[in-house]
């Protein structure tokens, strides 16, 4: 059975979606997105996502008229023609057709295109790979400075990506001006003496829903947080790391190039922090 998407009001078989190769998403760069994660059939996160969404239209003076309810609608409708228990559901909106290729906005009023479609990923909550850590490399950040919109501007991070895996790693962590921004597509942490340590929220990183909620739940578990920069040998030196993101939750990280930490190890820090993350994410799923 053909997976069922979501395409500018129509629910369309994925063989039949079009969208106008005119589409600004398209041919600038110029849309946004979110991705919500799906656990026993019910949205992760949603009212999250959701106020991300709407700022990242408002920093590009972009329109939706979708309201909270009409999103929630569509994402549960696909969930349901899609049989998802567990997976991720993909939203874009760009600016629209602009009916040719143009660097100006289109005329007010053109409507925006609005597609969302599911990925099924069994066991996405038991991924293996949160028992045993991921490796990671460092490169320096090249990306434009306004990383707290989520733009599908994602060729760098995919660079990055495959640049981990060409080194026998599984991701890269972003360096700039000495100090670690972030993941390829993720926000990152280190743990020393018990403390968590990330960088603050600036243009320099996505403000992460996970991470938001992360934070929340490690402060009521009386755990000390210090947001600031820190660098690569800083986190060499930790005795924990890992990284956040909608669909792997709360991943360790056991070495950071080429040096491994706490043995090489998953840490007991983000062993609780995922246990906690995903527990109380259940609870407040929609």
């Amino acid at each position: 059975m053909s997976r069922i998407v979501y395409v500018n009001g129509q629910y369309l078989p994925e063989e039949e979606a079009t969208v106008s190769i005119f589409d600004r998403g398209f041919v600038m760069g110029d849309a946004v997105y979110e991705v919500t994660s799906v656990l026993e059939g019910k949205i992760l996160e949603f009212e999250g996502h959701m106020t991300r969404l709407a700022r990242s239209l408002s920093e590009l003076e972009m329109t939706c008229d979708l309201t909270r309810d009409q999103w929630l609608e569509i994402h549960r409708e696909l969930i349901a023609r899609n049989n998802v228990t567990e997976g991720m559901v993909y939203l874009q909106v760009s600016r629209g057709n602009a009916g040719d290729r143009d660097f100006h906005y289109p005329p007010a009023g053109t409507p925006p295109t609005v597609v969302l479609y599911t990925q099924s990923k069994p066991g996405l909550a038991d991924d293996p790979k949160a028992k045993v850590g991921i490796k990671v490399i460092s490169i320096p950040d090249l990306r434009w400075h306004r990383r707290d919109i989520k733009t599908v501007q994602l060729l760098y991070p995919s660079m990055a990506k495959m640049a981990a895996e060409k080194a026998g790693k599984h991701d890269a962590w972003f360096v700039e001006d000495g100090f670690v921004t972030e993941g390829s597509s993720n926000n990152v942490y280190i743990v020393k003496g018990n403390k968590i340590i990330t960088r603050q929220l600036s243009n320099d990183i996505l403000h992460g829903v996970t991470r938001a909620s992360l934070l929340k739940y490690a402060a009521e578990a009386q755990m000390e947080i210090e947001e600031r920069p820190f660098t690569i040998v800083e986190a060499q030196a930790a005795d924990e790391a890992f990284f956040t993101s909608a669909s792997a939750f709360v991943m360790p990280v056991v070495e950071v190039d080429d040096v491994a930490l706490n043995g090489g190890k998953v840490g007991p820090v983000a062993t609780r922090l995922r246990e906690i993350y995903l527990d109380e994410s259940r609870k407040r799923a929609i």
